[in-house]
Parts: C-alpha cells; sequence; structure tokens
C-alpha cells in the first residue's frame, strides 16, 4: 500500500492506535484530511472494551479544580488540553453519540448500558461515515528511509505516506490488548527522550504466609482506612495470592511504587475500625473474654473476624494479643509491607512515556515535524474513576486539531 499525498485533494492523516486517543485525533481530523488509522489488533479499542467490563468510567463529574488536581505534576502541561475537552463536554459528546449516561455516588461518570462496547460500535460507524478508513492487522514499526510509515501486517511490511501522523499507541499494561511499549525504540532511536514505563494503578507483593496465600486470596477486605505518606484515604481492597490489589489500593499506587523502587519496600498503613476511635477500641478489647476464644473476642469485641482477624496475624507478633491497649493500637495503624509493584502487564495503566518538553503546545514532537503524539504514551498518570480516559481523549482531539493546523500552515 504506497500512498502520494500529492494525489489527493485532503492532505493524508495517518493515525496510529485506535483507541481512545487516536479515535479521538481520528474525529477531529476527519473533514480537514483523509484519514486512515492503524492498529495492530485484529479490531480496535480493545483495552476501551475490557475497561468497559467494570462499568467503562468515562469521566468525572466532581469540581473542575479538583478534578485538574488528579493529574499531579503534569497539571500544569495537562489543563490547557483537558480544559480543551471539560468532563461536561465529554457528557455532551457520549450524549450525541446516542450513549445516556449517569453520575454515580462517587462521581463517576457511567453509561447506563454499564459497558463500552455500544459506544465503541456507534463511534466507529460514525467515523466511517466521516470517511475515516481504518487498517487493522497493521503493526507499526518506524520509518522508511523516505519518511514513509512502515507496517508489519499478515501479507508482509506495507508502507504508507502521510502528511501528518498522529501517534497513539497507549502505554504497556495489558500487552495481550495492543499496548506492548513497543514504539519505544523507535522514537528513542530519533532521539525522543521516552522515560521509563512503569507500572501505575496496579497492585503490589506482598510476602504472604502460604496459609495467608492460601486462604484468604480473593477475599475482599472493607471499609478500611489506608495511609501512606501525607494521604489516607477510606475504600476497599482485595488480598491476592500474590499480595493486594483494588481501588483503595490503586488510588495510593504511584506513590507506593516509588517508595518501593527507592527503598525496596513501602509500607502501607491499615485502620481496620474507622468508624471506631483508639480509646473505645482499647476499652472494648479490654473487657474480660471469660472462657472466649481469642476469635471470638476479636469478633464480638472489635467486630474483627475473618481476612481483617488474619491480617492481623500476619503482621503482628504473638504478644501483642496478650495486651488490650497494644492490640488497639495495631487495629488502628497496621504496619502491612508492600514488597514491590506486580508487573506492569497487570496493571490498569502505566507511568512514564514520551517526555512533555519533547512536545510543543500542539502536541508536535519537535524532533519530528508533522508527528503528533496522544494519550497513555505521554508521561503522565492519574488514578482510575474516569481521569485517564478523560485525558485520553482530551488530548487525541488536541492532538488531532494540532495536525490540523500544521496541515494548514505547511500548505499540504
Amino acid at each position: 500500500m504506497n500512498t502520494s499525498a500529492k494525489q489527493k485533494t485532503k492532505p493524508v492523516a495517518a493515525i496510529i492506535g485506535g483507541g481512545p486517543a487516536g479515535l479521538a485525533a481520528a474525529e477531529r481530523l476527519a473533514g480537514v484530511a483523509q484519514v486512515h488509522v492503524f492498529d495492530a489488533m485484529p479490531s480496535l479499542g480493545r483495552k476501551f472494551l475490557l475497561a468497559g467490563k467494570s462499568g467503562l468510567n468515562i469521566t468525572h463529574a466532581e469540581d473542575l479544580d479538583l478534578f485538574l488536581s488528579r493529574f499531579k505534576e503534569a497539571r500544569a502541561r495537562l489543563e490547557p488540553l483537558l480544559r480543551g475537552f471539560l468532563p461536561d463536554e465529554i457528557r455532551s459528546w457520549a450524549a450525541a453519540l446516542g450513549v445516556e449516561l449517569f453520575v454515580g455516588s462517587s462521581g463517576r461518570v457511567f453509561p447506563k448500558a454499564m459497558k463500552a462496547s455500544p459506544l465503541l460500535r456507534v463511534w466507529l460507524t460514525r467515523l466511517r461515515e466521516a470517511g475515516v478508513i481504518f487498517h487493522p492487522r497493521h503493526r507499526w514499526t518506524g520509518w522508511a528511509d523516505d519518511g514513509a510509515l512502515t507496517f508489519e501486517t499478515p501479507d508482509g511490511e506495507t508502507h504508507f505516506r502521510a502528511d501528518v501522523s498522529v501517534l497513539a499507541l497507549g502505554g504497556a499494561s495489558w500487552p495481550r490488548l495492543g499496548g506492548d511499549g513497543a514504539w519505544v525504540p523507535l522514537l528513542r532511536a530519533k532521539g525522543v527522550t521516552v522515560n521509563p514505563l512503569r507500572p501505575s494503578n496496579c497492585g503490589f507483593d506482598v510476602a504472604w504466609s502460604p496459609h495467608m496465600a492460601a486462604r484468604f486470596a480473593g477475599e475482599p477486605v472493607k471499609s478500611v482506612t489506608l495511609s501512606f505518606g501525607d494521604r489516607s484515604l477510606r475504600g476497599d481492597f482485595v488480598v491476592t495470592r500474590y499480595g493486594i490489589e483494588g481501588s483503595a489500593v490503586y488510588a495510593l499506587s504511584a506513590d507506593l511504587r516509588d517508595a518501593s523502587d527507592r527503598d525496596g519496600k513501602a509500607v502501607l498503613t491499615l485502620d481496620l475500625t474507622p468508624d471506631r476511635d483508639l480509646e473505645r477500641l482499647t476499652r472494648d478489647l479490654s473487657r474480660p473474654r471469660g472462657k472466649a476464644s481469642l476469635a471470638n473476642h476479636l469478633r464480638k469485641a472489635a467486630g474483627i473476624d475473618g481476612v481483617k482477624a488474619a491480617l492481623l496475624r500476619e503482621c503482628l507478633d504473638a504478644t501483642v494479643f496478650d495486651d488490650p491497649a497494644a492490640l488497639a493500637e495495631a487495629i488502628k495503624a497496621l504496619p502491612l509491607t508492600l514488597i514491590r509493584a506486580r508487573p506492569i502487564a497487570e496493571a490498569i495503566s502505566s507511568a512514564g512515556g514520551v517526555a512533555l518538553d519533547e512536545l510543543d503546545e500542539k502536541l508536535m514532537l519537535t524532533k519530528i515535524p508533522g508527528v503528533f503524539c496522544a494519550g497513555e504514551m505521554l508521561d503522565w498518570e492519574a488514578p482510575t474513576g474516569g481521569y485517564l480516559i478523560s485525558a485520553c481523549l482530551a488530548t487525541g482531539r488536541a492532538a488531532g486539531a494540532g495536525a490540523a493546523i500544521y496541515d494548514s500552515e505547511n500548505g499540504c
């Protein structure tokens, strides 16, 4: 497939990556360019569909300043892009596609269908109607000597010439769905700084005893407060055979990951009874237990049983159980040592990627004119809850807009 831009009345735009960022870029460019979307997988939006299995947090309805704060160090650079496609505008965009949304009690915004497939299906249909051409099973392998994009396909290598390109290749989480980070050496070879890809919104390894791993893997730990550094939050997590995971863990995962990378461990503090203060808990545990077993005493006096009781036995010296005051303090501040983050292939998302200072304000790579980047392949991270998809959509639209401006300014 060799396409010459000179033979077209419209400039030719190549979008590499068929996830939310790539499709948002294609949507922005449709009508002003002949748009071709390439994806390595047999079908588009596979990770998007996986996210939809748990309800698809498409954005968040919280106060805008709080929303923007979720992007931490990257906020200053991302804020103009996020303001270009605000959460309310994302909701209007979905409604225009015929997808009805609702705001959950946490402020997260979901499709009423609680899945991604209806939205993706109508979105792809609209893009096709707008003239966008899709090329599945096209794995991008870089550039030929003449500047053409090169792809590996089932029929062998093929080249494609484009006036402008948008790279929306994702990070390296869930590689079986297409995001494997294979693009990193291709950009580094062009002198682009790409910061190491690391797991984000991920679980952690814990050195469980064989009994804990076998007996309690899969058990949820509900209504606890997790603390690390100066951050505390209330929520749930799940014990796994290798450690812990779940929404409350993911919310602290960036700080926990950085600490475990730096120090070889991170100590997460758990309050197993957040609704009962230390004074009351000490008093309750100090009551005579009579002939009751320790397990029954913990259950009756403190509401601690099952997996919470197992966590106490796992993390505390046996002598602590003989001292009600010390036991109460441990229940309110139980130290759980995390060894390391789980592999990036298991993470919900990834941190690291193309350094933001490699891009101009329109998301074009300054070292490769005419090539724009968007989505998770950029070096930013955010918690789950609609922030990830929001930023992918916003940066995709921004890159598409930048590509359109580049086309017009360069007379393509």
